[in-house]
Order: structure tokens, then C-alpha cells, then sequence
């Protein structure tokens, strides 16, 4: 990597019910397979555990729950994948959506485990790292 270039992240919010946590989960592992083979140089799922923000600096932040519109029965992700650049990100992915796996049955003709329509996604420049 030159001394140009910055890492690229690809970062999801999604919303997943809680009694498909298990299901999204293996999902994910899958996924993370995938990124890894073909060149993420990360890759990371997370599940909201203290999403209820605290003021700061006087103004209360907008929490995740409500940015996304989760229920209680609803749990909220923060999920991301690190890339070499942005050229790297495409590269990368255009090799995982080839993949013979993601034509698996298994997938391909089940819905989401988590609603579409509540999905945010977006690539994002590294600007501080390290």
C-alpha cells in the first residue's frame, strides 16, 4: 500500500429480531468466510449492547434504537468490512458476489434474516487510523 492510499470501509446498520439472532449469526459467519478468502482485511459483526447514549457536551445524541426504529423485540447491528483502498473494496467484492456459495440454496431462496428496509449501508475513506 503506497503512502496515498487509505484503508476503505464498507459499514452496516440493520435490524435483526431477536429470535432470528442465531440465524443472521450463521449468516454472518458465512459472510465473514467470504470477505476473508477473497482479501478483507477485516471483518466484524456487532450486536448493540449499550444503546441508550448518555448528553454530551449538552446535547443528547440520537440513540441507534430509535435511528433505526428497533423494537424490544429487535436488536440493532453495527456491522463492518476493512479494506486495502477502494479499488481493493470493489476488487474484493466483485470476487464474493461470483462465489458459487452465494448461489447456495440454502441462501439464495430465503429472505433476510433481518428486515431490508431498516438496512443502511455505505463505503466510508479511512481518515484516522492509528
Amino acid at each position: 500500500m503506497t503512502k496515498n492510499q487509505t484503508k476503505y470501509v464498507d459499514g452496516f446498520v440493520l435490524v435483526v429480531p431477536k429470535k432470528k439472532f442465531a440465524e443472521y449469526r450463521t449468516m454472518a459467519q458465512m459472510g465473514k468466510k467470504l470477505w476473508m478468502k477473497y482479501g478483507a482485511l477485516d471483518y466484524k459483526e456487532c450486536v448493540g449492547d449499550d444503546l441508550t447514549p448518555k448528553a454530551m457536551g449538552g446535547t443528547k445524541p440520537l440513540s441507534f434504537l430509535k435511528m433505526a426504529k428497533a423494537t424490544p423485540k429487535e436488536s440493532v447491528w453495527f456491522s463492518f468490512i476493512v479494506f486495502k483502498s477502494k479499488k481493493h473494496r470493489d476488487e474484493v467484492n466483485a470476487k464474493v458476489m461470483k462465489d458459487g456459495s452465494m448461489n447456495d440454496p440454502e441462501w439464495k431462496d430465503k429472505p433476510m434474516p433481518f428486515d431490508m428496509k431498516r438496512f443502511a449501508y455505505g463505503g466510508f475513506k479511512v481518515v484516522v487510523d492509528k
